[in-house]
C-alpha cells in the first residue's frame, strides 16, 4: 500500500494543449507506476492478493471474526473501522478503513499514532513556518472573500497556481463559480458521500479519570491514561445497534466514544494538576429526527450521557469535569468548514478512494480550473493527518 498511497495516480491528462514530448512522458510515467505496481503484486503472490482483496471488500466484522475470539478486542480494533464515517462494522469496505488507520507509522513504527506537542493547531503552525522560511509572504491570518483573490482588506492576491486543502464540496461548489466548471464534475462533487456521524467533545477536568479495572492509580497519569481508551462498546453488535440508530436519526444511546489524554504527556496545554480529555464519539447523526444539535438542551443532554458512560469505567468522572466544547457534525461544517461533518472530506468507501477520488478523471490532484490543485484529505490517498495528498500534489508537475 506504501507505493500506492505515495504517489499520485496515474490520471489522464485533461490538457489538450500539451506538447508531444509531454504527452509521451505523461504516457511513460503512467507505464512506469503500472509496471511497478504490477511487479508488487507478482511478489505477493496470488494467496497473499486475495487476502488483500479480501480484507478491502469485506466488512470489518468480517475481518476481526476471522482473526480474533474475544468480543471486547474484536470491539477495540472495529472503532477503526468506523470512526469519523456513517458506516457499522457489518458495511462491507469497512476493512479498509480499518486498515487506512493502522497502516500509518511514527517514529518508523507501523501502526502507531503520536501526539503533536502543543495540540493539532502546531501541524499547521508548523507549516506556515516552514512556509515563511521559504520566502512566502504572511497571509495566513488574513480572510478571504469567497469566490475570489481579494483579502477582506482589499488586497488582491495575484498567482499562477492555487492549492485548496478544503473539501472538494467547499472548493467547488462555495469557492470556484459555478459557471467554470464541467457540469459533470460539480454533479459528482455535489453528489459524493460527505456524511458523518462524529461528534467530537474537549473537556477539562480538575483530575485524572480512576478506571476501575486498574488497581494502582498515578494521580500524574499511568499507562492506562497515554493511548487510546475505549469506552462503552464491549462488542460489535453493541457498535452496529449504535449505528443503527444514528441511521434512523437517533443519537446512539450507547455512544461509542474513544478517549485521550494528551496533556499526560504534553504539559503546555493544560495548567499544572489539570488535564485536557478529547472525546471522538459515535454515532451522532448530522441531522436529528427529533430535536436539533442548536437545541442547548439536546447538547447538554447528550453530553451528559457521554460522561454518564464513561462513569461506569471511571467512578466519579462527571463530577471531575470543569467545562467542555462540544462538536457535533454541523459544528464542525461551520466552524472548520467540513462538509457534513466528515472529518476526511469526504466518505474513505471504495468507490470514492484512488482513480475514484474526489471525482472519476480528476484523481491527480489536477482541477478543471487551470492552476487550480486539490491538496487535503479530499484528494487521494484520504484521510488522516499523514500529509500524503499535499506531498503527492506537490510532486505533480504544474
Amino acid at each position: 500500500m506504501d507505493f500506492v498511497i505515495d504517489s499520485p495516480p496515474p490520471e489522464m491528462r485533461h490538457e489538450y494543449h500539451l506538447s508531444m514530448v509531454d504527452r509521451m512522458k505523461d504516457k511513460v510515467d503512467k507505464s512506469v507506476f503500472w509496471s511497478k505496481l504490477l511487479g508488487i503484486v507478482m511478489q505477493q503472490g496470488q494467496k497473499d492478493m486475495v487476502d488483500f482483496f479480501d480484507l478491502l471488500l469485506s466488512p470489518a466484522s468480517k475481518i476481526l471474526n476471522n482473526w480474533f475470539e474475544g468480543d471486547v478486542l474484536k470491539a477495540t480494533l472495529a472503532t477503526d473501522a468506523v470512526i469519523g464515517s456513517m458506516a457499522g462494522v457489518h458495511t462491507p469496505g469497512s476493512g479498509y478503513v480499518l486498515l487506512h488507520h493502522v497502516m500509518g507509522e511514527t517514529g518508523g513504527q507501523r501502526g502507531v499514532w503520536a501526539y503533536v506537542e502543543g495540540g493539532m493547531g502546531s501541524v499547521s503552525s508548523a507549516i506556515s513556518k516552514a512556509a515563511l522560511e521559504a520566502g512566502f509572504p504572511n497571509i495566513c491570518s488574513s480572510h478571504f472573500w469567497e469566490g475570489t483573490g481579494v483579502l477582506a482588506d482589499g488586497t488582491e492576491v495575484l498567482t499562477s497556481v492555487v492549492l485548496s486543502n478544503a473539501t472538494p464540496y467547499r472548493t467547488f461548489v462555495d469557492l470556484v463559480p459555478a459557471n467554470v466548471l464541467p457540469d459533470n464534475f460539480l454533479s459528482a462533487i455535489k453528489t459524493a458521500d460527505y456524511s458523518s456521524a462524529t461528534t467530537k467533545i474537549n473537556v477539562a477536568v480538575d483530575r485524572l479519570p480512576q478506571f476501575s479495572c486498574c488497581k494502582d492509580f498515578n494521580p500524574e497519569g499511568g499507562p492506562e491514561h497515554m493511548g487510546t481508551i475505549h469506552i462503552g462498546s464491549e462488542s460489535m453488535e453493541e457498535i452496529d445497534l449504535a449505528y443503527r440508530e444514528a441511521a434512523n436519526g437517533v443519537s446512539s444511546t450507547r455512544p461509542v466514544i474513544e478517549m485521550t489524554i494528551p496533556s499526560v504527556l504534553d504539559k503546555t496545554i493544560s495548567p499544572p494538576g489539570q488535564h485536557v480529555i478529547n472525546l471522538f464519539v459515535q454515532y451522532t447523526p448530522y441531522k436529528l429526527s427529533e430535536g436539533s444539535w442548536q437545541d442547548s438542551n439536546v447538547r447538554k443532554f447528550f453530553a451528559e450521557r457521554c460522561f454518564s458512560l464513561i462513569d461506569e469505567y471511571a467512578p466519579g468522572f462527571s463530577s471531575s469535569v470543569v467545562g467542555y466544547d462540544m462538536l457535533t457534525p454541523p459544528d464542525l461544517e461551520r466552524e472548520f468548514g467540513l462538509t457534513g461533518g466528515n472529518i476526511f472530506h469526504g466518505a474513505m468507501g471504495l468507490d470514492s478512494l484512488f482513480l475514484m477520488r474526489p471525482a472519476k478523471g480528476w484523481s491527480d490532484y489536477r482541477t478543471p480550473v487551470k492552476g487550480l490543485y486539490l491538496c487535503g484529505s479530499g484528494a487521494h490517498p484520504g484521510g488522516g493527518v499523514m500529509g500524503a495528498p499535499g506531498r503527492n500534489a506537490a510532486s505533480v508537475p504544474v
